[in-house]
C-alpha cells in the first residue's frame, strides 16, 4: 500500500491529469446546464450537389450549446466529455427534437442529424422521434440520421435491425467519417446505409495528395457498388472542389461552400414571412 502511494499522489496531482479533469467537469456541467436552461440550438451546414453547388442537396443540423455569457459552444468541445455518459443520450434526444421542428418549420429542406448508436435503446430518443412524426409525418422523408463509423461498429447488429425499422418509415442513414480508422468493409453489406460521408483526413489538400487521391477513389468506387451517394467532408479550397467533382463525388460540404451558422436563410424568409 505504502509503496504505490507515491505513485498515486502524483498521479492525482500530475498538472495534465488535474486540467483534463477540470475540462471534462465544464464540459458536462456546460451541457447539463444548457438542456436545463434551453441553451441548446443547431448549426446549419450545407451540403451541395457536386454538379449544381449553388443548390444544397441537405444541410446537417450541429448541436451547439451556449454558456451563460453568450458564447455558442461547438459540439467538439463537449462531446467527448458527455459521449459515454446519459448527457450524450440527452444532447442526441435534443438535436433530434431541434432538427424535427426545424423540418417542420420549412417544408422545402432535407436535414440530417447526428446521433450515436448508443442513443439507440434509449426510451427518450424514439419517443422524441415519433412524436415529431406524428405532429408531421412529412419529415420523414426529409429526415437524415447520421451515425459514425466509429459508433455504427461498435453494435453492428443492433444498428443494422436499428436502420431498417427507420428506413421503413422513410428515413435514410448516412455513415459519418467513414475511413476515420475504423474501417471494416464486410459490414457495409449488411447496413444498407443511404449516404456515406467520407472523413476529412482524406479530403484536406487531396488535389495534391496522390495517397489521397487514391484511397478517395476506392471509397468512391465502394460506395458505387452498395447504391450509396457520397459526401465529401471538409472541402475547403477550389483546388479540392474541383479535383473531387473529376472523380464522381456526388455531393461536398465544407467551409468553401458555406459555414455552419444558426441563422440558415429560411430562418431569415420565415422572419420575413410572418413580419409582412
Amino acid at each position: 500500500m505504502r509503496a504505490n502511494q507515491p505513485e498515486i499522489f502524483q498521479t492525482l496531482n500530475d498538472p495534465l491529469s488535474v486540467a483534463v479533469a477540470e475540462r471534462d467537469s465544464n464540459a458536462i456541467e456546460l451541457v447539463r446546464s444548457g438542456l436545463a436552461e434551453n441553451r441548446c440550438m443547431l448549426a446549419y451546414q450545407p451540403i451541395v450537389q457536386t454538379r449544381a453547388p449553388d443548390r444544397p442537396a441537405f444541410y446537417e443540423g450541429l448541436i451547439r450549446v451556449m454558456d451563460r455569457t453568450g458564447r455558442i459552444i461547438p459540439a467538439r468541445d463537449f462531446i467527448d466529455q458527455v459521449e459515454m455518459t446519459e448527457l450524450g443520450r440527452q444532447i442526441d434526444c435534443k438535436a433530434l427534437e431541434l432538427g424535427l421542428d426545424a423540418l417542420h418549420r420549412a417544408p422545402g429542406i432535407r436535414l440530417s442529424i447526428n446521433m450515436s448508436a448508443r442513443s439507440i435503446g434509449y426510451k427518450q430518443w424514439k419517443k422524441t422521434l415519433m412524436r415529431g412524426l406524428r405532429r408531421d409525418p412529412t419529415v420523414a422523408e426529409r429526415l437524415i440520421l447520421e451515425i459514425t463509423e466509429r459508433s455504427a461498429m461498435v453494435v453492428p447488429d443492433i444498428v443494422q435491425a436499428f436502420m431498417s425499422e427507420l428506413q421503413d418509415l422513410g428515413i435514410s442513414f448516412a455513415l459519418d467519417d467513414f475511413g476515420a480508422g475504423y474501417t471494416a468493409f464486410r459490414y457495409l453489406r449488411d447496413f444498407y446505409f443511404d449516404i456515406l460521408k467520407i472523413d476529412a483526413e482524406f479530403i484536406r489538400g487531396i488535389h495534391k495528395n496522390p495517397d489521397n487521391q487514391a484511397l478517395t477513389r476506392a471509397l468512391v468506387s465502394l460506395a458505387g457498388h452498395f447504391d450509396m451517394f457520397t459526401v465529401a467532408e471538409a472541402v475547403e479550397t477550389a483546388a479540392d472542389a474541383e479535383y473531387l467533382a473529376t472523380i464522381g463525388i456526388d455531393c461536398m460540404q465544407g467551409y468553401y461552400f458555406g459555414v455552419p451558422t444558426v441563422r440558415p436563410a429560411w430562418l431569415a424568409d420565415e422572419r420575413a414571412a410572418r413580419s409582412a
